[in-house]
Order: C-alpha cells, then sequence, then structure tokens
C-alpha cells in the first residue's frame, strides 16, 4: 500500500511539471559554411553573422521563408504620413537577464549602430533615413526621415534589439564574451569558440512559443568535405551548402534528406571603375599598361558579359543547382524586370565589341575572387577564364580566402571581381541602392558598390523609386531603373544559387529564399 501511495505521489508530482519541459534535453548539432566573426549584433552586417544571431536576438520586423514581412519585436507598422511611421511594440517580451522589452530599448539600439567601432561593414545605412524619433508611450514609437523612406520597415528588419543598458556600453568584445550577448530572441548564448563553434540553450518561456531543442551547437566546417563527413557520421544533424557534387548521393540514399529553393543570391562580377587611366591587374597583352581604364566603356562590359556562357557553369559546374541571372534577383521578387533576360553566350559577338572599343587584339587581366564564400566559387573563377580565352582575352585566376578577398576588393585593390550579394530586403530596390548606385556612403548609397559604376541617368531613376509610397507605382520605377543599369552592364551578373540543406533521417528543414540556417527552421520530422 506504501508503495502505491509513493507511485501515486511521483505522478501527481510530474503532472505539475510544465508539459513543454517534461520531454527536454534534446541537442541537435548543425554544420555551418562560414565562419561567425562576432557576436555583436551590431558590428559586421555579413549574412552568416545575422543569420545565427538572429537565434540571439530579434529585430522589429522579421521576414518568413519567402521573406515576406512578419510582425516581430513590433506587432505593426504603418506610415502616417510621407515622412512619418508608426510602429506597435510587441508587450508583454523580457530579455534574456529579466528585463522588460520597451520603446527605449530601441531607441538605445538605433544610437549605437552608426558608432560601433572598426565595423567591417556597418548597418549604419539601415538606421540613417532616420533624423527624429518619438517615444508616444512604452510601446508606440514614430520615426521622421528626411525625405519618404517607404523602405523603412524593412530597412529596420535588418538592425537587432539590445537592452538600453547593454546598447549604452558594451562594447564588441562584450559580446563575443557573452557578457552582453542579451536579446529577446528563442535562444541563449552559451560559447562562441571562433572559427569553431556557437553553442545555444534554449530561452524557456520565449515569447513566439519554445523550441523542440534545449541546446544547439553550431560547427564551422569551412571545407565542404568535412561537412558531408560530419553528416554522415551523425556528427551533425544538418549541414547547409550541400555540396553540389554529393547532392545526388545524399538525395539517393534514405538515411538523409534534402531541402533545397531559390535563393536571393545572386553571383555576379563588379569591374573597378575608380578611375579613368588604370585598373589593377589589367594589361595590353605583352605586360605593358593600357591607355585608358577599358571597364569605363559600354562596350567592354557587355562583351565581358557576352563571353560567359552561364548555361553552362549552371548546368556543369553548379550541378544544376543554380539559375542563370539577369539582374539582382530572380523574377519571382517585387520590382524585378520580366524584359531582362541572362544574357546569350556569343564569344564572336564579344570579339566584334571589344574590337570596336579599341581592342581588337583583347588585353589580359587577372580575375579575382573568394574560394570559401559561395557554392563552388573558386571552379567558377576558373571556368569564366576558360570562356575568356575563346573572346580573345587573356585571363589568369587568383582567389584567395573570404575574409583577405572581400577587405581587399572594398580598397579597389582588383580589377575584375567575382562577389555574391543576398537580398535581404526581399526586394530589388535596396540591392540597386547598394550595388549600383554611384558611391556616396554619406547618403547611404552605394555602400557596397566595390566597382565604383556610375550612371547619373540611373542615380535618378532609384533614388525617386525609393521615395515613391505607392506600391505600384514604385514597383514599375525600380524594374526600369534595373534594366537602366543592366542594359548599360553596371555590373555582370551571372547566376542564382540554389540553396540545399541536408538533414540526417528523423529531422526536416524548410527550406529559405535568404539562405539562413535557423535551428528555428529544423525540427523532427514527425
Amino acid at each position: 500500500m506504501m508503495r502505491m501511495l509513493h507511485a501515486a505521489a511521483a505522478l501527481l508530482a510530474l503532472a505539475f511539471v510544465p508539459a513543454a519541459h517534461a520531454q527536454k534535453e534534446r541537442e541537435v548539432s548543425i554544420g555551418l559554411q562560414a565562419a561567425i566573426t562576432s557576436i555583436d549584433p551590431h558590428y559586421h552586417n555579413l549574412s552568416p553573422n545575422n543569420s545565427l544571431l538572429l537565434h540571439v536576438f530579434e529585430p522589429l520586423v522579421k521576414r518568413d521563408a519567402n521573406q515576406k514581412m512578419v510582425p516581430g519585436l513590433a506587432t505593426s507598422w504603418r506610415a502616417i504620413d510621407d515622412l512619418t511611421w508608426e510602429f506597435k511594440l510587441r508587450k508583454g517580451v523580457k530579455f534574456h537577464d529579466g528585463t522588460p522589452f520597451t520603446a527605449e530599448d530601441v531607441v538605445a539600439t538605433y544610437k549605437r549602430v552608426p558608432n560601433v567601432p572598426n565595423s567591417p561593414s556597418s548597418f549604419a545605412t539601415f538606421t540613417k533615413p532616420i533624423v527624429e524619433t518619438r517615444i508616444v508611450d512604452p510601446y508606440t514609437i514614430t520615426f521622421k526621415t528626411a525625405a519618404p523612406h517607404v523602405l523603412l520597415p524593412s530597412d529596420l528588419g535588418a538592425v537587432y534589439i539590445v537592452p538600453k543598458a547593454v546598447a549604452e556600453k558594451a562594447a564588441t568584445d562584450d559580446f563575443n564574451s557573452g557578457k552582453a550577448a542579451i536579446g529577446t530572441g528563442p535562444y541563449k548564448l552559451v560559447e562562441y569558440v571562433p572559427n569553431q563553434r556557437v553553442v545555444l540553450k534554449a530561452n524557456y518561456g520565449y515569447w513566439g512559443g519554445e523550441e523542440p531543442w534545449d541546446k544547439v551547437t553550431f560547427k564551422i566546417l569551412t571545407n565542404a568535405s568535412a561537412r558531408v563527413a560530419a553528416l554522415l557520421s551523425g556528427d551533425v544533424q544538418m549541414i547547409e551548402t550541400v555540396p553540389t557534387s554529393d547532392i545526388a548521393k545524399l538525395s539517393s540514399d534514405k538515411n538523409f534528406a534534402l531541402a533545397d529553393k531559390v535563393s536571393n543570391r545572386v553571383i555576379y562580377v563588379h569591374l573597378n571603375q575608380w578611375n579613368d587611366k588604370t585598373v589593377p591587374f589589367v594589361t595590353a597583352k605583352d605586360g605593358k599598361p593600357l591607355e585608358k581604364n577599358p571597364f569605363k566603356d559600354a562596350r567592354v562590359r557587355k562583351a565581358l558579359s557576352m563571353a560567359i556562357n552561364r548555361d553552362a557553369i549552371a548546368d556543369r559546374i553548379m550541378e544544376k543547382k543554380a539559375v542563370p541571372a539577369s539582374q539582382l534577383l530572380p523574377d519571382f521578387f517585387y520590382g524585378t524586370s520580366k524584359k531582362l533576360k541572362p544574357q546569350k553566350y556569343d564569344p564572336d559577338g564579344a570579339k566584334k565589341l571589344l574590337a570596336e572599343a579599341g581592342y581588337p587584339n583583347g588585353f589580359a587581366m587577372t580575375i579575382h575572387g573568394p574560394n570559401n564564400r559561395y557554392i563552388n566559387d573558386d571552379k567558377i573563377a576558373q571556368a569564366i577564364a576558360q570562356f575568356y580565352s575563346r573572346a580573345g582575352i587573356d585571363a589568369r585566376v587568383e582567389t584567395l580566402p573570404s575574409n583577405v578577398y572581400f577587405t581587399r576588393a572594398t580598397k579597389g585593390e582588383f580589377g575584375y571581381m567575382v562577389l555574391g550579394w543576398g537580398t535581404e530586403s526581399g526586394e530589388q530596390g535596396s540591392s540597386l541602392r547598394s550595388l549600383l548606385a554611384t558611391h556616396d556612403p554619406a547618403k547611404g548609397m552605394g555602400v557596397t558598390n566595390r566597382g565604383r559604376y556610375s550612371n547619373a541617368e540611373f542615380d535618378k531613376q532609384v533614388t525617386e523609386a525609393l521615395v515613391t509610397m505607392d506600391d505600384k507605382k514604385r514597383e514599375a520605377m525600380i524594374q526600369h531603373a534595373a534594366e537602366t543599369a543592366m542594359n548599360d552592364t553596371g555590373l555582370i551578373p551571372i547566376h542564382y544559387e540554389v540553396s540545399t540543406w541536408g538533414t540526417a533521417k528523423g529531422y526536416r528543414y524548410e527550406a529559405r529564399t535568404d539562405q539562413y540556417t535557423l535551428a528555428t527552421g529544423l525540427k523532427p520530422a514527425k
């Protein structure tokens, strides 16, 4: 009888354990392609960082798997007039340290963003349009802009909120040590070991509902073979960026599952147009300097685009896991033009254009690119060089680790630069503004225009589009601006990546157009 009473008491005690915690101690490990450079959410605007830090911190506006804007720390937003936006904030949200989230935290965060020391890629472009902030009440805030700024909700979706006390005092090192890594997200930071791993634990009581995982370990596996090996061995339960050479093998194995989606990432080329006279790593075929910068001539730029066989790259190099590109986003995104089609491969036509531009015998150049950032990035650069030889251009290839390459490319040290860009806003206007507008950081224009392409007509078109509040009118204007820049070959689009994730049996992942690898999207298969 006593034993039965003890058993009943034990069952009664279990009944009072919250259901969400009753079956805990579930762990999962995920293999990442790229290193995380910082835990400071305002230090380095880099997709791998932004993806991982979204587990710990949150913005006012979030995006779903197709990049549609959805409520985050703001429950709603609206334009009161052309210069004023009102945001209603979510009530009942607490930071990881237990302090309540209010409008004060938003104001302090946005004040911190442009003042983070030594930021290699600042988030300031997202907050720069705001000229005045007013707290109406703890959960209502308004922003004034100097000019109509229709992208403000989208821009603020890129800025993660931290507590006021953290925003006012914390340095980047404080975030990296974990001391200041306090957000409102579904996970808390446990450990950050640069170039090795990031460990998170569940934030029980999270406002958005609890996750199925108690602990998540993100392992940095930059080597593609090592990443696949980790999945095959069970060391990780999911990997991102499955190498194209392994997709067929994994898809035919019942112990694994693949999820893929055409992404928002375009692989493209910027051509150095920093000055009229010289361009780095571009010479006559005998090695002598050219009389002028050939990339300043639209005919040369178009010839270089015509000489690339995009279909061959998509089919052979990318093993059909890419879509030939005509602009900065696939044409199912807002602001893209269906008039723009991928440039047809025409090496003979390229030769004719080069001859018209004064280069009947072509010239010599070095193709620079990263070798560990994008899918098959080194192979893509090698393929382009081979295509160019058929158009009379002597091209050699030099690829570098991404941390070295991007720093030098941003300084204008290369002539021909293979790059990638993921449009996190989910529309083409912000990409045009960043990659093709005349470089003017003070105005937030051309901030990632490494080629320094400049077209006054295009600048006018994209500027007017981005201050037009009517959605239909604005989309037509963005499309027209895209046509202007692409027809002038302001840059050379190559393809859109198809992102592929691999999971072990018993797991499923919701593929995303933004290429983010989120533990929140990884679920038990049943």
